[in-house]
């Protein structure tokens, strides 16, 4: 425990965005508490990789965030291990398709679970200790958040619960802790693949021309993170190459 580093808890940080993520903010001085629930090879490898670099730098917590119990432990982890929490970064996220006609009740709670009850009550108990250190939350949304995916609807609903909820918290919050999100564009294509056509359906309405990558959220959610956006709050910062649909 170093009580002069800042910690950050970081949930779905084994890897894609959430590695990225946590590569940044331990590269800037982080101690942090890294969550996943299935990829426990990949964290493995993650904090091994980071702890070669700054030994006693992180803790590795497995819960499934749809389950409300688990969520003030994870808070409750992070500081019994560092002795305080700076940042909230909730990253991990629930998306598979949930076409109109098939979409089951089970489908749309499990969605909403993760990627919007779940920041809310982690945020509940981590706001003591945010207040505490003047601290701060990012929120990863969604573009379509504001423009809805076909055959996403749940999801879509979910990202945009997730953006009133960053609204919200930023007053609830205020003026000790900021509360921001992060909605990428094209940064990583979905695991269960997309095709090509659709692929380039989404480039040819970004005015950059291409996808993104993680480290380019990675470094908003530092950023909003910093002492630079000292003045920013109840934000949505888009990091979609400027994207049109």
């Amino acid at each position: 425990m170093n009580p002069e580093r800042p910690v950050a808890l970081v949930t779905g940080a084994a890897r894609r965005i959430g590695a990225a993520i946590a590569r940044r903010l331990h590269a800037g001085g982080h101690d942090l508490a890294l969550h996943h629930l299935h990829s426990s090879d990949e964290m493995a490898a993650l904090a091994s990789e980071l702890e070669q670099v700054r030994a006693g730098s992180v803790l590795v917590l497995r819960a499934d965030l749809a389950a409300p119990d688990r969520l003030p432990e994870l808070v409750a982890a992070t500081v019994g291990r560092f002795g305080r929490l700076d940042a909230l970064v909730n990253n991990a996220s629930a998306f598979h398709p949930t076409p109109l006609d098939t979409v089951t009740p089970s489908q749309w709670d499990a969605l909403f679970a993760v990627n919007a009850r779940a920041p809310f009550f982690l945020a509940q108990a981590a706001a003591p200790h945010l207040r505490a250190a003047h601290g701060a939350i990012v929120n990863l949304a969604d573009v379509y958040a504001h423009r809805p995916l076909a055959t996403h609807a749940p999801y879509s609903a979910s990202k945009a619960a997730l953006v009133s909820l960053t609204r919200a918290l930023a007053l609830e919050l205020a003026p000790d802790v900021r509360v921001n999100a992060v909605a990428p564009g094209a940064i990583l294509w979905p695991e269960h693949g997309q095709p090509a056509q659709a692929q380039q359906a989404i480039l040819a309405a970004t005015a950059l021309g291409r996808a993104g990558a993680p480290d380019d959220i990675a470094a908003a959610v530092s950023w909003l993170l910093s002492a630079d956006a000292g003045y920013v709050t109840g934000q949505v910062l888009h990091v979609d190459g400027g994207r049109e649909r």
